[in-house]
């Protein structure tokens, strides 16, 4: 898509795919929508950023959101997370509590997730960009195509990724992946509204427990402050 970056190894598996029709369309309607100057979130060098931060060769867990935060200063490309010195949304909030239940991680201040992106942490949503205060307003527009690919070439070309799949639109999504080559872990979303079911399933010691069976280093899942964050 021109003007917007794409991590180079990412680039290679998904080229056939960002000159598709459906991707040229989307390419146009979002174009539209700034020439028009509407807000669209996140920024346009950093629709890719959970590409550009966590590359192919170097992904080993999934995990699946919805559509980016629609608040101004929120969405910086990596689903859940926000930008640095923004308050952690709700769901957030319920993910970090779930950490501290089970591996004892006190929860950081701050909602940046890039420090596990760079582990090998593919944050992904399944819609990239959304209006300014509509939330769900880039749905149905191509970008759940795109996404879809993006999890069909993960499951295909490589071994033992993680996919961690909250609530039933990352299941649904998930559905293609075939469990004999990969651990799926499946719970409610950490929404406030399905929270009580969502604590509890421990899925961030039992990715850890797997990628050390596949000979890979574990995530860190303590976020570090964002004074101590590396660079």
């Amino acid at each position: 898509m021109s003007g917007f970056r794409i991590e180079s190894s990412w680039k290679e598996q998904l080229q056939s795919e960002l000159t598709k029709d459906y991707m040229n369309n989307l390419r146009n309607y979002l174009s539209t929508e700034l020439k028009n100057k509407k807000i669209i979130y996140p920024r346009p060098p950093e629709i890719f950023n959970a590409f550009n931060l966590t590359p192919f060769k170097r992904t080993k867990v999934v995990i699946i959101g919805q559509d980016p935060y629609h608040g101004p200063g929120q969405a910086h490309g990596l689903c859940f997370s926000v930008r640095p010195n923004v308050k952690p949304p709700p769901s957030l909030v319920n993910i970090y509590k779930e950490i501290k239940q089970d591996l004892k991680i006190e929860p950081p201040s701050h909602g940046h997730l890039e420090f596990w992106a760079k582990q090998g942490v593919l944050l992904l949503n399944s819609v990239l960009t959304v209006e300014h205060s509509k939330a769900g307003s880039h749905r149905g527009k191509g970008w759940e195509t795109f996404t879809d690919r993006v999890v069909q070439i993960l499951n295909e070309k490589k071994q033992g990724l993680v996919f961690i799949l909250w609530g039933r639109d990352a299941q649904k999504k998930g559905a293609q992946i075939d469990r004999k080559k990969h651990l799926v872990l499946e719970s409610a979303h950490p929404s406030p509204f399905s929270a009580t079911k969502f604590f509890g399933n421990h899925h961030f010691s039992k990715a850890n427990r797997y990628l050390i069976k596949q000979n890979e280093a574990p995530i860190n899942w303590a976020l570090p402050e964002i004074k101590d964050l590396p660079n």
